[in-house]
């Protein structure tokens, strides 16, 4: 999300957190982890990892390394070398024009053929200032990173569970599980139009100057519709709708959002590195080691583990827009679980008439209304983004799937050459008005569109 839209969703600064369980985790590889995962420095001083081409699919632990392994895919070093060219020029260099470190996982056939890390998780203190060597932190193969939006896609995944339960509709309105969505006009915004962004939600909530988080979320549900729109005929990105979708969840299921994550998703696959919150979750030296910084300019100072996004960050860190954290190994099974119908060695989650679902553009012929991206198609599936050339380069089709971040993450799928894309980056640390992370995902997406037949 470019300026404007982070302006619309920042509501304000002072964060009113909540103690939350999150899924169980520690600084041990976990079972999202690609086995064949190596670690190296280069002359740079940046670290370096691969995986091998024909290791196991993710979901076997990592196997440690001075080199990468010989059978690594021809075009590995090639990934590498495209996310280096936007580290910052040296290690004294302030500001960057790409982000200081990457993560990128590509799963073809669901065998690893990539994983390498690049440049520094933290390099900024508070200020921001540049961190002298000894205080910064490399970046890790299995690094943890705030997914920001791309945490949508697993609450569509969770809410898409309820309706393979008959517990939720797609086309019952939202009203009838939610009472407290009021508002002139809402009464015809359905679920699957928070999914698609054609509910005519704005793109975020006024959630601060508020007593609690009861209140909060009230003031979510109560958000009117944009002036002048109509819910169904045209395409705004809306993170309220998910905050909504959220809810939902929620309330069919009983339990908080993080909780419902970790009970129907992360749980049954074994994801460890996968949650809300990760400082309930993750082990002390995890915290230290992997953790990736965002933000350290904000008056919440250094953002490590902590939400970026405003308005999560003032819902306690929990929400169905913005707030997962995970390594690039975790957000892989969630695209290769995709990619297979819903399911993920042998653990179904969704059936493969949702998945289906999911995946189909919901949106032919209605316009896009986003100014920041004057390309972007209204095209959409239930939760996820469908054949957008300007973040998935030469690997978009109408068969091709993910989502984007504003801290940095994306994840894309390219069902027609069986690819999985986890590139993760902290372009929002320090400074997110730096670097416009979209560029760098497109380039990536031509890479690999050469290189995988």
């Amino acid at each position: 999300m470019p300026v404007a839209r982070r302006t619309l969703l920042g509501a304000g600064l002072a964060a009113a957190t909540t103690a939350v369980t999150g899924c169980g985790g520690n600084d041990e590889p976990g079972p999202g982890q690609p086995r064949g995962a190596v670690a190296a420095t280069d002359a740079a001083g940046n670290r370096v990892g691969f995986g091998s081409a024909r290791s196991s699919p993710p979901g076997t632990p990592a196997t440690g390394g001075d080199t990468a392994p010989a059978n690594q895919a021809r075009y590995a070093p090639d990934v590498t070398a495209l996310l280096r060219r936007h580290l910052p020029a040296t290690p004294q260099t302030l500001r960057h024009r790409g982000f200081p470190g990457a993560v990128a996982l590509v799963l073809v056939d669901g065998r690893t053929t990539v994983h390498t890390a690049v440049g520094e998780a933290l390099r900024y203190a508070a200020g921001p200032k540049l961190l002298a060597t000894r205080q910064r932190v490399p970046m890790r193969p299995d690094s943890i990173f705030d997914l920001a939006s791309v945490t949508k896609v697993y609450t569509a995944i969770l809410l898409l569970q309820q309706v393979d339960k008959g517990r939720v509709e797609l086309d019952a309105a939202v009203r009838n599980y939610l009472p407290g969505f009021t508002g002139a006009g809402k009464d015809r915004v359905t679920v699957e139009m928070l999914l698609t962004h054609t509910s005519a939600l704005p793109v975020g909530a006024k959630v601060t100057g508020l007593a609690d988080n009861t209140a909060r979320w009230n003031a979510v549900l109560a958000t009117p519709l944009v002036s002048g729109a109509t819910p169904g005929r045209t395409f705004r990105y809306s993170s309220v709708g998910l905050m909504v979708a959220g809810r939902i969840v929620e309330k069919v299921t009983g339990q908080r959002l993080d909780r419902a994550l970790k009970a129907n998703l992360t749980g049954p696959l074994g994801l460890r590195n996968t949650g809300f919150n990760p400082d309930t979750w993750l082990s002390t030296s995890a915290k230290a080691t992997r953790l990736v910084g965002t933000d350290a300019r904000s008056s919440r100072g250094l953002l490590r583990g902590t939400v970026h996004d405003d308005v999560a960050n003032h819902l306690g860190g929990v929400a169905g827009h913005a707030g997962v954290f995970a390594s690039a190994a975790d957000l892989a099974v969630i695209g290769q679980l995709l990619l297979d119908g819903g399911t993920y060695q042998g653990t179904r989650v969704l059936a493969a008439s949702t998945v289906r679902r999911m995946l189909t553009n919901h949106n032919a012929g209605k316009p896009a209304v986003d100014p920041e991206r004057p390309n972007r198609t209204s095209a959409h599936g239930l939760g996820v983004v469908l054949d957008q050339p300007w973040f998935m380069g030469r690997l978009a089709s109408p068969r091709a799937f993910g989502h984007t971040g504003f801290a940095g993450p994306s994840l894309l799928v390219d069902a027609e050459r069986k690819l999985v894309l986890a590139l993760l980056t902290n372009r929002a640390h320090p400074n997110w008005s730096w670097a416009d992370p979209d560029p760098v995902r497109a380039a990536v997406g031509d890479l690999l569109a050469r290189a995988v037949s």
